[in-house]
């Protein structure tokens, strides 16, 4: 199968993960998964959701949102609308609680992370490019923190990264863009820590059920792609 891109069919996409984008958050990234781009910021409150009060615990949490012309048509904005979607509820709960599984928030103390992800331009990938990206700027968010000395070390227990993969005309294919996503028999996303630890799988069969030796396959490919993508996290945060 010849791929849209013509990338092999375990090839990410360019992928770039610019830190220091934000001028005024605390931490910052530009998660760029070749044309989808996802602004990612990360903001330190000091201050719990009201069920965490006097716990000593602190909180990470995410939103997640798409301009309007991230895509080939307008979108109205949600805000616009009054409510928000259901995909969009989703997206930003799996972006928080692939965050929190790679955090000690014994160690965060009582103050609050929230990861805002925008999406730019979207051309198929958009919440994983958000994970990736989410966690470089919710890392720095925490060097910051170490920085002016309000703790005494990043309180992470690991990484954690984001990639897709699917079947596309039989082929188990890495990092779907668009065109590939749009026509998948199965689409899947895997959320995986940089020791390899799985933190959440989503998988579907859009057309016939796949088997459990494509599952395998599938599984094999996201793992490889998702430890390119946590050596960049290193790299880009110089850890």
């Amino acid at each position: 199968m010849a791929r849209p891109s013509g990338r092999s069919a375990n090839a990410l996409r360019e992928i770039e993960l610019i830190t220091n984008i934000s001028k005024h958050a605390e931490g910052s990234c530009l998660a760029k998964f070749g044309d989808t781009h996802v602004l990612c910021t990360a903001t330190i409150e000091d201050r719990v959701p009201h069920w965490m009060k006097n716990t000593g615990r602190g909180w990470v949490t995410a939103e997640y949102g798409m301009l309007p012309r991230s895509t080939e048509q307008r979108m109205d904005r949600e805000a616009a609308k009054g409510r928000q979607s259901g995909r969009t509820q989703e997206i930003q709960r799996l972006i928080g609680r692939s965050l929190r599984a790679v955090v000690d928030l014994d160690r965060l103390g009582e103050r609050q992370l929230r990861v805002d992800c925008d999406v730019i331009q979207a051309d198929g990938g958009t919440r994983t490019a958000a994970i990736t990206g989410g966690f470089v700027a919710l890392y720095a968010a925490c060097q910051y923190l170490v920085k002016i000395a309000a703790m005494p070390a990043v309180p992470m227990t690991d990484t954690v990264a984001a990639i897709s993969c699917g079947i596309v005309e039989g082929e188990a294919v890495l990092d779907l863009d668009y065109a590939e996503d749009s026509g998948a028999e199965t689409d899947a996303n895997f959320v995986i820590t940089g020791k390899g630890g799985i933190c959440e799988i989503q998988g579907t069969a859009e057309k016939t059920p796949f088997t459990e030796e494509e599952f395998l396959k599938l599984l094999k490919m996201a793992q490889e792609g998702c430890a390119t993508l946590t050596a960049m996290q290193r790299k880009a945060l110089k850890i």
